[in-house]
């Protein structure tokens, strides 16, 4: 999980919601936008940062392995 521990925009904290987001939305199949709603991010710069995380560390370690 790379995700930042702040807005890049506001600053607000975001790193802490990350978690309970994913699980929501990927495992759980909730509407991302109720999701983002409850875990109180409002502003359209800190749900594009929810929205817009890639993990690719994974991918990272992998290539270094090789």
């Amino acid at each position: 999980m790379m995700i930042p521990v702040r807005c890049f925009t506001c600053g607000a904290v975001i790193g802490d919601k990350w978690e309970e987001y994913d699980r929501r939305v990927n495992k759980e199949h909730e509407d991302g936008a109720k999701v983002l709603d409850s875990l109180g991010l409002k502003r359209y710069c800190c749900r594009r940062m929810m929205i817009s995380n890639v993990e690719l560390i994974d991918e990272f370690v992998e290539s270094g392995r090789k």
